[in-house]
């Protein structure tokens, strides 16, 4: 917290309940806005259009999203209720260009996918999903023809999208992907199976990665809801990002349309352009959910009284305080720039790798952090720590764990590719 906002921190809210001992409790605190965790003033980087967004969305994320989301993710069940609502917000689509997408810069759609994460990261992961890798696909590598089909539908959130590239079988090697693509006259024949696929149970538009069994090359198709042959089984018992409806999906001779094979996909070094942009977003993800720890932590502390006085008072929470904006402080300010850079055209895959390692890390930090500040209201969802602190680990997997990231990197600094373990002799 800067020294301006020092004077106007939140006042201790407390309330009695039930006729028993009358001891006052904690309520979930209302948590504040940006200058609680802008130590350095970073938003007055931002223009008066951005700042506005960012106040828009963190609002419709305190007031619609917040107050509602926690019985879904409990029951795990995805709020479609608040798709038309999101949708009013004009923010689908991000960085993409035109066709009814906002086109924003990387530094705004950076502040646009942080506050939406800080609310909650099920929400963050649904228009994630649809937007910088559904209809990234579509703007990246689709022809104009297929822009100008899927694109407008899809800005407007009247059509959801979904990426299928992970397989069962393959993750980190999804570059040896199984599901085939067969040419059939005027369609292609796709067979295979995909799991962990987000928003795949209900989507309109889901890109499916598959192999030409002519030539072995990767392509993309737009598989279009109620295609025959194409089953999604919802993935059950999940503990992280329990709202998003990941899927296993079967494809048994689904037949897609010509004119639905993404026209600039060629080889699958293609995917690459869609998953850094996916991977740059989710880096921003880790950072609002870092933010909603230390928010609650410090509202919390300053509220909390043991031994007569809060336990902001105390020397051990003032430390664990100071680190948690440390860290935050670190990560913004790392993004930003990565986000200028992106703006510039001098982004790699290794610069956002090192980010989206380094923030998932810290944020799991500081999010069990604030589970422990906050004693055995911790693990209660009213508090929204807990939730954060589940999903992060999804986030901490999801687009390549830390350490595939640390080898993105590693092989870019070293110049030895460390990803395929090698037997003494040589062999694989």
């Amino acid at each position: 917290m800067n020294a301006k906002s020092q004077d106007t921190m939140m006042p201790v809210d407390v309330t009695t309940v039930g006729p028993g001992n009358g001891h006052p409790v904690v309520q979930p605190p209302v948590l504040g806005g940006p200058e609680h965790t802008d130590y350095y003033l970073l938003n007055d980087l931002l223009t008066d259009d951005q700042q506005a967004l960012r106040q828009r969305v963190r609002e419709f994320m305190d007031q619609e999203v917040i107050p509602i989301i926690n019985p879904y993710w409990e029951r795990a069940e995805f709020p479609h209720e608040l798709v038309p609502k999101l949708a009013q917000l004009g923010i689908a689509g991000f960085q993409v260009p035109g066709y009814g997408s906002p086109g924003m810069s990387n530094v705004t759609a950076g502040v646009v996918i942080m506050e939406l994460a800080r609310g909650d990261l099920s929400m963050s992961t649904f228009i994630g999903v649809h937007s910088a890798l559904a209809m990234m696909s579509i703007a990246l590598l689709g022809s104009e023809e297929q822009k100008q089909r899927f694109l407008p539908q899809m800005a407007r959130l009247e059509k959801i999208g979904a990426f299928g590239l992970t397989e069962p079988a393959h993750g980190t090697d999804v570059v040896k992907l199984e599901t085939t693509a067969h040419r059939d006259g005027d369609s292609y024949v796709l067979n295979g199976h995909k799991r962990w696929i987000g928003n795949a149970t209900f989507a309109d538009y889901v890109i499916i990665w598959a192999r030409g069994d002519d030539d072995g090359h990767v392509g993309g198709y737009v598989v279009e809801k109620g295609a025959p042959g194409f089953e999604a089984e919802v993935i059950t018992g999940k503990t992280a990002l329990r709202c998003v409806q990941n899927a296993q999906i079967s494809l048994t001779d689904v037949r897609v349309p010509a004119e639905n094979r993404l026209a600039n996909v060629n080889t699958f070094r293609d995917t690459e352009k869609v998953l850094l942009a996916s991977r740059f977003c989710v880096a921003w993800e880790s950072i609002g959910a870092a933010i909603a720890g230390y928010e609650t932590a410090l509202a919390y502390a300053m509220q909390r009284k043991q031994f007569g006085v809060p336990l902001a008072a105390f020397q051990l929470v003032q430390y664990r305080l100071a680190r948690m904006l440390a860290d935050i402080t670190d990560m913004v300010c790392m993004q930003y720039r990565l986000s200028q850079l992106m703006d510039e055209g001098k982004y790699s895959m290794p610069r956002v790798a090192l980010a989206k390692m380094h923030y998932t890390e810290r944020a799991s930090a500081i999010l069990s952090d604030a589970r422990d500040m906050l004693g055995g209201n911790g693990i209660l969802l009213d508090y929204h720590v807990a939730r954060h602190l589940c999903d992060i680990e999804a986030i901490d997997t999801y687009e390549g764990t830390d350490t595939v990231q640390a080898l993105i990197v590693g092989r870019d600094i070293t110049g030895y590719n460390a990803f395929v373990p090698m037997a003494p002799d040589g062999r694989h």
